[in-house]
């Protein structure tokens, strides 16, 4: 199987189904789906949702990333990335150049921008040389906030991966971020550092493994943390925890687990963060971000109307997030209207999307399902279909 796809994710499993040889029914009984949910996914009737993509990759083998799709990259991004996985392996190895602070602090603002405005080519661009000029600044300063600069790049690294689907650079990724904030005391870092650890079991597809990752990383902050420091560290750990929740298979736990975590959040987001949202070390926490994580769980526990009823002032919800949670906010509504058989609502949330971030949108899994439902959905030429087709490469 291609180690990357240019294809949509619900293509994507057809081509791994086929190559492993097997019937829409035998993989149908292998993974407990229906052959007609199957059936409409491989078609394009149907997107296919992360939840049940976990579900199918288990029965595979696979990881929930595997079976949506890596995504490519252009050529010239190929030695950039060769270049960061050479940087990744070398954390211990500080260079032999001293590394400027005001040099370093530019990089990272840098690529915090780039990162907040899902610029991704900017991001990969950057992290190589910026992740080898953290790791000489941290080790020569070995102070608390140097080493908190080097886990913070690792997070850019891990996102990136996540986006990309590179699931063996995630995983590193996020063992080395652990290991940076470990090296001084500073329980908010080690607790953004269980965020993305949570969220490479999420993408892996494994939810009840991420769950436990965040339960523990919220006791330990709530014992180690006071004040601001203490409800932001609790607050990016909910939002992890109810995604993670509403990917579960089981929907009445996860319904269970997502409604205790959204609790907590929203208490939280109210009492410390009602003045806005906080971006912290490129981490969002306010009711806002809270308000979007609620709609895409809302959506992933199967409830698309619930998830419609909080897209209600989404205008008002989104206004002033960065570009990374304007996209994934109007691509959910885009596959909650799908669901609820709004196409054209569907359309307009999916083109909001590419307006706000098309460099994200281009990877995004769940931009390249909508995409190919709405095509295939469309019985009729649609000019703006056509226009997001020239726009991502994907065929009509």
């Amino acid at each position: 199987m291609s180690a990357t796809s240019e294809v949509a994710p619900g293509a994507n499993l057809a081509l791994i189904r086929k190559e492993r040889g097997l019937s829409q029914a035998q993989l149908a009984r292998m993974a407990n789906v229906s052959v007609s949910l199957l059936s409409k996914i491989e078609v394009g009737d149907r997107t296919l949702t992360p939840t049940v993509a976990a579900t199918i990759g288990k029965s595979l083998g696979l990881s929930m990333a595997e079976v949506l799709g890596k995504a490519r990259i252009a050529e010239d991004d190929e030695e950039r990335l060769t270049d960061l996985r050479s940087a990744v392996r070398d954390y211990d190895l500080p260079g032999r150049i001293q590394a400027e602070e005001g040099a370093v602090l530019a990089a990272v603002e840098s690529v915090r921008e780039a990162r907040d405005e899902a610029r991704v080519h900017h991001v990969l661009a950057r992290l190589p040389g910026l992740l080898r000029s953290a790791t000489t600044y941290a080790h020569a300063e070995n102070t608390t906030e140097a080493w908190m600069l080097l886990a913070e790049v690792y997070s850019s690294v891990y996102w990136l991966a996540a986006r990309h689907r590179w699931m063996d650079m995630a995983e590193l990724a996020v063992t080395r971020q652990r290991w940076a904030v470990e090296q001084r005391a500073n329980p908010l870092g080690e607790a953004i550092a269980a965020r993305d650890r949570a969220g490479a079991y999420l993408n892996g597809g494994d939810a009840e493994g991420g769950l436990v990752v965040v339960d523990r990383a919220i006791a330990r902050a709530e014992e180690a943390l006071s004040g601001q420091d203490r409800a932001f560290a609790v607050g990016v750990l909910n939002l992890r925890g109810m995604t993670l929740a509403g990917r579960l298979e089981d929907k009445t736990e996860g319904a269970r687990e997502a409604e205790r975590h959204i609790a907590s959040a929203e208490r939280v987001a109210d009492e410390w963060f009602s003045g806005g949202d906080a971006n912290r070390h490129s981490m969002i926490f306010g009711p806002q971000n809270t308000a979007t994580h609620v709609l895409a769980t809302r959506l992933d526990l199967g409830r698309p109307r619930e998830a419609l009823a909080v897209a209600e002032n989404l205008d008002t919800v989104l206004d002033g997030l960065p570009a990374t949670r304007v996209a994934p906010s109007r691509l959910n509504v885009a596959r909650a209207h799908l669901d609820v058989g709004d196409r054209e609502a569907a359309l307009a949330n999916l083109s909001a999307a590419w307006e706000a971030a098309p460099q994200m949108a281009r990877i995004h899994p769940t931009a390249r399902e909508v995409f190919r439902v709405l095509a295939s959905l469309h019985r009729r030429s649609n000019p703006e279909l056509l226009r997001l087709s020239h726009m991502s490469g994907m065929p009509l």
